[in-house]
């Protein structure tokens, strides 16, 4: 009965952003087609109008989104952390000795991200509400004053504009800060409070942030603190941190070249009940492709990982750098098209032109060059 009730809440959480959607698009769809039908006109006067107002709905949600962010990074600093990178859309700038460089990482289901470097634990504890809900507390606080613009200023122009940022900052509000699953990534409600209920979750929310630190410096999985990577409890695992943690110990026995045991733990990772989000879920099945095409290759056991879902996924990550590797991997090993595969590794290397990480690209460059060797092991047989 318990865990019934548990689903049921989980399934509730799941549909609150589209809720929150439908009420806000749907104040916000009354509102605006009295704003393009409202006057007599001609039908190209109303097409140009609704042209500008789309043109503002996309402004009004990007300057939300940069806002979002800024206020995890105000949060942080207020907070002790330290800057790493700030990224919106595709473009991110990291900060590497001491300048800021533009580079560009796409993460499927996230409009923006602010990572940072955490302070050091205290007895077992760092401050996280104010890191974590900086984002949501900044668009409620400029979706706000927006508003009071929008009752203040005349001309049609400006006070529509007003009102579209205001409700673009309610909605980026109440999506990101009243803790729900969001697509493939927990929001930062969620975060918050899992960190604050969970010990176990505060530590490995703070082990994460150390190693993007080390990322961001240009470490190599392989070559940070093996006690970083030690398994958390099955138990503890129901909670997406500590699930994230576990992920992270099988990225680095991949960047270790353990296949076996990579293969092995990711496994048992999928098949056990966790809080594990989306976007790990389906980056791990994209290594176990990548662990059985240079190793037993059984066509049946690639088709069957190798799923309509899972194809949407990589396709929405086409220039992620190990989902890239995969995809060279099974046009060489499981396809046996050599164009295609050549074709992968060129997008791979302008790919490692703009990521943010060089760790990322020697590991995975080094997978790349694993899963050549083994297609010539292959033809040599």
């Amino acid at each position: 009965m318990k865990e019934k009730k548990k689903r049921k809440k989980m399934q509730w959480k799941k549909y609150i952003g589209m809720i929150i959607s439908l009420m806000i698009g749907g104040a916000g769809g009354y509102f605006l087609a009295g704003y393009v039908l409202g006057d007599e006109g001609e039908e190209t006067g109303k097409i140009f109008r609704l042209l500008i107002l789309l043109a503002l709905v996309i402004g009004a949600l990007y300057v939300q989104i940069v806002i979002h962010e800024a206020g995890h990074l105000v949060g942080g600093l207020l907070s002790g952390y330290h800057f790493l990178s700030f990224r919106i859309g595709s473009f991110m700038w990291v900060k590497k000795e001491g300048k800021l460089k533009l580079k560009r990482f796409t993460l499927a289901g996230t409009g923006g991200q602010c990572l940072m470097s955490p302070p050091d634990l205290v007895d077992g504890k760092i401050p996280v509400i104010l890191y974590n809900l900086g984002g949501a507390l900044m668009n409620l606080i400029t979706g706000a004053l927006f508003w009071g613009l929008y009752v203040l200023v005349s001309g049609e122009i400006f006070s529509t504009a007003f009102f579209l940022l205001a409700a673009a900052g309610l909605f980026t509000a109440m999506l990101n800060g009243i803790p729900m699953r969001a697509g493939n990534v927990d929001n930062d409600g969620y975060n918050a409070v899992s960190i604050c209920r969970n010990p176990v979750a505060l530590r490995a929310f703070w082990l994460q942030m150390k190693v993007n630190e080390e990322m961001a410096r240009g470490t190599r999985l392989r070559d940070m603190p093996e006690e970083w990577f030690a398994l958390p409890k099955e138990e503890d695992m129901k909670n997406s941190m500590a699930a994230a943690v576990a992920v992270f110990a099988c990225n680095r026995l991949m960047d270790q070249q353990r296949f076996e045991e990579a293969d092995s733990l990711m496994a048992n990772l999928l098949e056990i009940k966790s809080g594990m989000v989306e976007i790990h879920r389906y980056m791990l099945i994209c290594d176990r492709i990548y662990c059985e095409l240079i190793a037993v290759n059984r066509p049946e056991k690639i088709e069957e990982m190798y799923s309509t879902q899972q194809k949407k996924f990589m396709k929405s990550m086409k220039n992620f750098p190990s989902v890239l590797r995969t995809e060279y991997a099974l046009a060489l090993l499981h396809e046996k098209d050599r164009e295609k595969a050549e074709k992968m590794k060129l997008q791979f290397e302008k790919c490692a032109e703009t990521y943010p990480y060089s760790s990322d690209i020697q590991s995975e460059r080094e997978l790349l060059n694993f899963a050549e060797e083994t297609w010539k092991k292959f033809c040599a047989a």
